[in-house]
């Protein structure tokens, strides 16, 4: 107990000596250069200690419990006692399916309950009227980080380059910002921003660390980052390809009205 506490404390320090730069900005600006005095000052400085709080029981969150349960999965997923339990005449990258299967569930569920992404889609619908739907952009968003970490995981237990997955990533992201819908392009390039944040990148950073400590022959400082990487690039393709499944199905519902309307029209004038 009494090295929790201390090491809460160490951490609140730390942080406060990094939100202090920017308290100090705010300040400034609202002082100095708008010449404003800060309203609810009491309620600011309440505000400001929940917040220093909150981030410091939180990366002492990630540092007691999510890091070490990240690399744990990883270790038991690749252990090869479970490996070898698989049959010994499959190829090698292919023994380890169970990592992949687990890498893209926690991505899925990561990013689900990502609060930066509930906020971008809440606004997302707000301001194209409900048109874009905030449920239906979260999955696309989660269906691309989980792919993309499955797809990171690969990589890793291949020991393939990550400049390979990048340039063609970023070849289909180009080619769908021609043919996507324009409303939904700057919305998919900043789904992919989003993804990068409090709940995702701690389990994805540990998990590809994870992985390229236990795999043999991978190294984590070669082959152990990255994930973050896939993770931002993967929902910005889900995201426009959901905008275009979308136009594509709205087209054909279109032209099934209109030939509906046509065989109905036929049919009154041959009656």
């Amino acid at each position: 107990m009494i090295d929790w506490i201390t090491t809460l404390g160490q951490t609140t320090i730390s942080t406060a000596f990094d939100v202090i730069p920017i308290a100090g900005i705010l300040v400034f600006f609202q002082v100095v250069v708008l010449r404003q005095k800060i309203a609810n000052l009491e309620r600011l400085i309440i505000g400001a200690g929940y917040v220093l709080l909150g981030l410091s029981l939180f990366l002492v969150g990630l540092e007691k419990a999510l890091f070490p349960l990240g690399k744990e999965m990883a270790r038991q997923l690749t252990d090869p006692a479970f490996i070898a339990s698989s049959s010994s005449t499959e190829i090698f990258w292919l023994k380890y399916y169970w990592v992949y299967i687990f890498a893209f569930c926690i991505g899925f569920a990561t990013t689900i309950a990502e609060p930066s992404l509930i906020a971008v889609a809440l606004k997302a619908k707000d301001v194209s009227g409900g048109s874009i739907g905030a449920w239906g952009l979260r999955l696309a968003v989660a269906l691309g980080v989980a792919i993309s970490l499955a797809v990171g995981a690969f990589r890793i237990v291949t020991g393939t380059p990550l400049y390979l997955y990048m340039i063609v990533g970023y070849v289909i992201v180009i080619i769908q910002t021609v043919y996507a819908p324009r409303m939904i392009v700057p919305l998919a390039y900043d789904s992919g921003g989003v993804t990068t944040s409090t709940v995702t990148v701690p389990l994805v950073a540990a998990l590809g660390l994870g992985l390229a400590s236990t795999v043999p022959g991978r190294s984590p400082l070669l082959d152990g980052f990255g994930l973050i990487a896939l993770a931002s690039l993967f929902p910005m393709i889900t995201v426009m390809g959901y905008a275009q499944i979308s136009e594509w199905m709205a087209r054909r519902a279109k032209a099934s009205e209109e030939a509906e309307k046509l065989k109905i029209e036929e049919a009154g004038r041959a009656s």
